[in-house]
């Protein structure tokens, strides 16, 4: 087992924009993971209909 990797997991969300309103999206995590065990976030974003990449940070999460 490795001490430190950085893992790539994706899942879908409901997210709220304010153009587009509610829309569920598939929403890919960057994590770091010391002994198996999540550290920190590196990076959060999602794909668009059309494959443009996008940030998380204008979307707010729906619950």
């Amino acid at each position: 087992m490795k001490i430190l990797y950085i893992r790539r997991k994706t899942r879908y969300e409901k997210r709220h924009s304010v153009k587009m309103g509610e829309l569920t999206t598939k929403v890919t995590y960057i994590k770091k993971y010391l002994l198996g065990l999540p550290v920190k976030t590196l990076h959060k974003y999602r794909r668009t209909y059309y494959g443009e990449v996008k940030s998380c940070d204008d979307c707010m999460l729906f619950v």
